[in-house]
């Protein structure tokens, strides 16, 4: 592929008219590829769905299957504000995402072998803690991954380089769902072969991620574990957190909107919310990518607003009995994770696009563990509610979502600073 090439596709990606320079196009083309293989593995592995039938499948406890899905979501933030000090140490950043991948498809691999090999508790903790493995190889990955970003590609293209990789992904996970609800893969062999998939995809997305052509960043010898300067400086930056706490109901609510569903199966089960969440994510991710260059303010308002919407239908729903017929859960679940991907995308894209230069790192794992700790507040919040019932938490979270909204109306727009900044 020649370098006019590689700069006519990534200008088609990212709508870009201005001619993307020659070095960022081979970069924003190999983050679209390593981003794709990671999203995919993650469509393939996810904790909530796949891990815990596998789980299940092999008769572990379901006290110890409970645990999967906060190891990973906990898992994967709280420890990055540790980690922001490594990053701010290294010269070549992309470096420890590379060793974040590399985590995960070993870990991946991990869990192929226990899949085949063990039984019962055995196989419950070894799933944990090779998950904890990971979930913590992810952190380190999620901590560096916006400061390369930053580095390598230009702050109007950056949430279609994001959106353009989500929609590959999809696809791929879409294929799985058809796989499952087609009746194929209704045994533990098929989908360990599946998981193992995605360890290959891991390592292959470390491999091209190692090309990257990244400038050295300036090294912070003195750079300490931990760094709350951007909680304590930037009004900003407190009401994003705000904000991302408030929206992180939407990444909480599928499973208790999946208990609406009278279905029998778990299989079917997974299927169909795995289809959910592939289909959500292709005719979404790029979307919201696109206008989360124009605006990822707006971006978070509309998917916490719609967020809102698709739970509190959902509770009317399951109120008037409506949900018997088979397509109206599947249909308010697709709803519930259109607006999961604005949130993600929009998130992502905004604290990007707000951090200082030097201080993405540091901004990035602030929040990311700011927000494994709202999360698990959220999730606790949750189980209460769903004493009473599913329609309980789906009412408490559709209130959650409408705030994070309406929360976002007062966040800056960082994108028009940029154009302020160019003119």
């Amino acid at each position: 592929m020649t370098h006019l090439d590689e700069t006519q596709i990534y200008d088609t990606l990212t709508e870009g008219d201005d001619g993307a320079p020659k070095s960022e196009a081979r970069n924003g083309l190999r983050h679209v590829g390593s981003l794709s293989m990671t999203k995919l593995a993650d469509g393939l592995l996810n904790p909530k769905l796949v891990l815990t039938w596998l789980a299940q499948a092999l008769g572990a406890p379901a006290a110890i299957t409970g645990l999967l899905v906060p190891i990973r979501e906990a898992g994967a933030l709280l420890p990055q504000l540790m980690l922001a000090g490594v990053v701010r140490r290294s010269r070549q950043r992309k470096w420890i995402w590379v060793a974040g991948s590399v985590g995960q498809g070993l870990a991946a691999a991990g869990m192929v072998a226990v899949a085949l090999t063990l039984q019962g508790m055995a196989a419950g903790l070894a799933l944990c803690a090779l998950l904890a493995v990971l979930a913590l190889s992810r952190a380190a990955a999620s901590v560096s991954y916006k400061d390369v970003l930053g580095k390598t590609v230009s702050k109007t293209r950056r949430g279609s380089i994001t959106g353009t990789a989500g929609s590959v992904a999809s696809a791929g996970v879409l294929v799985f769902a058809l796989l499952l609800l087609s009746g194929y893969l209704q045994d533990v062999p098929p989908v360990a072969a599946a998981i193992g998939v995605a360890a290959a995809l891991w390592l292959g997305a470390a491999a091209l991620f190692s090309t990257l052509e990244e400038e050295d960043s300036e090294v912070e010898e003195d750079a300490g574990p931990i760094d709350l300067s951007p909680l304590r400086d930037d009004p900003q930056f407190r009401r994003f957190i705000a904000c991302r706490g408030a929206l992180t109901v939407t990444s909480l609510a599928p499973p208790y909107l999946v208990l609406l569903e009278n279905s029998d199966g778990a299989l079917q089960k997974l299927g169909a919310m795995v289809l959910a969440s592939a289909l959500a994510g292709f005719v979404s991710a790029w979307v919201w990518g696109r206008l989360a260059d124009r605006s990822s303010r707006r971006v978070l308002m509309l998917s916490g607003f719609a967020g809102a919407a698709a739970m509190a239908l959902a509770v009317a729903a399951a109120l008037l009995g409506w949900t018997d017929p088979i397509w109206v859960t599947p249909l308010l679940l697709f709803a519930l994770l259109i607006s999961w991907q604005g949130v993600r995308q929009g998130r992502s894209t905004y604290l990007v696009d707000m951090a200082p230069e030097e201080g993405r790192s540091s901004y990035a794992a602030l929040a990311n563990t700011l927000i494994g700790g709202l999360l698990l507040l959220t999730g606790a919040l949750g189980g209460l509610l769903a004493i009473v019932g599913p329609v309980a938490a789906l009412a408490g979270f559709a209130v959650l979502s409408l705030i994070g909204g309406v929360i976002a109306l007062g966040l800056r727009e960082v994108e028009a600073d940029q154009e302020d900044s160019k003119a």
